[in-house]
């Protein structure tokens, strides 16, 4: 059974950092594209980064660029990202997912390129 399981999640004032973690099982973790989404109330899941743990390709939105960082940590199945300068508009519940592709620049953003998701996680940045 493939299973996702963030946590790190939480509040933090405006301006500080937080690291995710997303760690996977159920499936051969080398094969797969990690990615995170997030979600804020009345928009649409949007993606925020992805991993592919195969040759360790990375994407990010431009609103996060130079501001999270993805990397992954194959020996623990286990996938972070690491949220500085944190601002209130990142506010949402984020999401990991996997998928079993080879990942491209044009797939990774799409909510409906992953086959798995896990619960989320609150992130509340106050201002």
């Amino acid at each position: 059974e493939v299973q996702l399981v963030e946590s790190g999640g939480g509040l933090v004032q405006a301006g500080g950092s937080l690291r995710l973690s997303c760690a996977a099982s159920g499936f051969t973790f080398d094969d797969y594209a990690i990615g995170w989404f997030r979600q804020a109330p009345g928009k649409e899941r949007e993606g925020v980064s992805c991993v592919s743990s195969s040759d360790g390709s990375t994407y990010y939105a431009d609103s996060v660029k130079g501001r999270f960082t993805i990397f992954s940590d194959n020996a623990k199945n286990t996938v972070y990202l690491q949220m500085n300068s944190l601002k209130p508009e990142d506010t949402a519940v984020y999401y990991c997912a996997a998928v079993g592709v080879w990942m491209t620049q044009a797939l990774w953003g799409d909510y409906n390129t992953y086959d798995y998701w896990g619960q989320g996680t609150q992130v509340t940045v106050s201002s």
